[in-house]
């Protein structure tokens, strides 16, 4: 080979050499692959509410008297949206005890969901009854009057006393905005225009 050849091939590896690391320094600062792991996935698991139901099923089948699965069947129910089975779960339970203020507002919440309105509002009221002091029951007391039926005074009502038991806490804000749009525009429903 002729010396031209031998300095032509030299210069092709290191040009060769070079984009080499070029391109791989490039690709390292904008993300490129590296050697560490991806980062594990911070999503909980899903939930298999039929498997859980079904357990329940069979716990309350062999033991009726267990209110605790009763409660964890009527929760189960509620979050896989069956509301007719959740009330039904949770009237054994409050059969069992009555007095739970946050039975009485899930069933309240799941009566709402069937259009059941009145059965919705007599119970946020028992549970406000029973705990005067349950902030929750006030506060689904006061969406029921002020989006279903329509009630604004109703409304206003709950959701002050709502404000007196959780005046910063999660929800307060929202209330406000609400109780501020009532009394802007007292006679119409959220998200309509006045005179429509």
């Amino acid at each position: 080979m002729k010396k031209e050849t031998w300095l032509f091939v030299a210069v092709a590896l290191v040009v060769g050499i070079l984009v080499g690391v070029l391109v791989a320094n490039r690709a390292g600062r904008r993300g490129g692959s590296t050697s560490a792991p991806p980062p594990a996935s911070t999503q909980a698991p899903a939930v298999n509410y039929q498997q859980q139901i079904q357990l329940l099923e069979e716990i309350v089948a062999k033991d009726p008297g267990n209110r605790d699965a009763w409660v964890r069947l009527g929760h189960s129910y509620f979050d896989s949206d069956q509301p007719m089975e959740a009330v039904k779960a949770y009237n054994k339970a409050l059969e069992l005890d009555g007095n739970d203020p946050d039975i009485l507002t899930d069933q309240g919440i799941m009566f709402r969901r069937l259009g059941w309105y009145d059965r919705a509002v007599e119970n946020f009221k028992r549970a406000y009854e029973i705990d005067p002091a349950h902030q929750q029951s006030l506060y689904n007391l006061g969406i029921v009057y002020r989006f279903d039926l329509k009630d604004m005074a109703k409304a206003r009502q709950a959701w002050e006393k709502y404000l007196e038991l959780n005046p910063s806490g999660p929800g307060s804000q929202q209330v406000r905005k609400e109780l501020e749009d009532i009394k802007s525009h007292p006679q119409v429903p959220s998200g309509a225009m006045p005179g429509q």
